[in-house]
């Protein structure tokens, strides 16, 4: 063994200083870039579900259907034929001829227009009106959780949804206007439960505890806070909902008090096929199966999104 064995230079080691929590971890403000609690991501990854991939094929199909109706539409919805009624299926009219000589795949097209635009219009407005509520109930008590939630949708649940929006469109007369209007008041409630019963939850949490004595204002709190850590289950309700609309709209058409005509609605169609149910048979298949195939798309991408949202569905699934 050599006798100059080489010295060795022993470094200080210093052990890990741990880094001081940021304002972001105690306002929970990194929730908000994780992919579940990420909007674009969320529909992103659910698109990969069978169930939400199957039912957005299908919606957008109808969707392409409603905007591209005046180029798709073989015939004028509105136009009246006499000579040509009550024509089966053919090359000239694949989907028939209603009593009036009307095309019954233009109007199915033109249906498709107004059933989506419905959807839409009644979930946004109960989705807001359901939302501001239930927020405020659930964030404040007291009072005004007692009005709310006890008086207020307590006497809307009273009757049935789908008869209240009766009363409210006999009241003030068919319209697509009261239509919208009436399904959205009857509508509202389920939205406000669900968002009270979230804010209850997500109030108590840490981050806005610890926004909340760092000055934060309660509109701060609420719309920065708690209302994006609580969109997931509305985005399951809003897409169940738009299946409801539709089909809520679909009957007060049948009932006549819906959009008057000569509008081609889908609720209508079936109302002028009853007195032709035996003889023409198609003339109330093809508007039932369209009316069927949409609010099945919504139910599909409700449930997709459910099971992608179920932390139990995510472990079996290995996300």
């Amino acid at each position: 063994m050599s006798r100059f064995a080489p010295t060795q230079h022993w470094l200080p080691i210093h052990p890990p200083q741990p880094s001081l929590p940021s304002y972001h971890h105690f306002t929970g403000m990194e929730e908000h870039r994780n992919p579940p609690s990420n909007l674009s991501s969320l529909l992103h990854q659910a698109a990969h579900q069978r169930l939400a991939a199957t039912g957005c094929l299908v919606l957008a199909l109808f969707l392409l259907c409603a905007i591209f109706a005046p180029w798709l539409a073989p015939h004028d919805p509105a136009q009246l034929n006499l000579t040509a009624r009550l024509l089966p299926p053919s090359a000239a009219h694949w989907f028939g001829t209603d009593e009036l000589g009307r095309d019954v795949l233009s109007r199915t097209l033109y249906g498709a227009r107004i059933s989506l635009l419905v959807a839409v219009a009644v979930v946004s407005i109960s989705l807001t009106l359901g939302s501001i509520l239930g927020m405020l109930a659930g964030f404040y008590g007291g009072f005004t959780d007692t009005v709310v939630n006890i008086y207020l949708t307590n006497a809307f649940l009273s009757l049935p949804g789908i008869l209240l929006a009766v009363a409210i469109v006999a009241f003030l007369g068919p319209s697509l206007a009261n239509l919208i209007l009436a399904l959205a008041l009857a509508g509202w409630v389920n939205y406000a439960r669900l968002v009270r019963a979230q804010v209850l939850s997500v109030k108590q949490r840490e981050y806005v505890q610890a926004a909340r004595s760092m000055g934060a204002t309660d509109l701060h709190l609420m719309l920065h806070h708690i209302l994006p850590n609580i969109l997931q289950p509305l985005l399951v309700q809003a897409a169940i909902g738009m299946a409801a609309a539709v089909l809520s709209e679909a009957t007060l058409s049948f009932l006549g008090l819906g959009v008057q005509p000569p509008t081609a609605t889908w609720g209508a169609m079936l109302n002028d096929a009853r007195s032709h149910l035996f003889e023409s048979p198609y003339l109330m298949f093809f508007p039932a199966i369209a009316l069927a195939l949409c609010v099945f798309s919504f139910n599909l991408i409700g449930d997709g999104l459910r099971d992608y949202l179920d932390p139990r569905t995510r472990l079996r699934q290995g996300h």
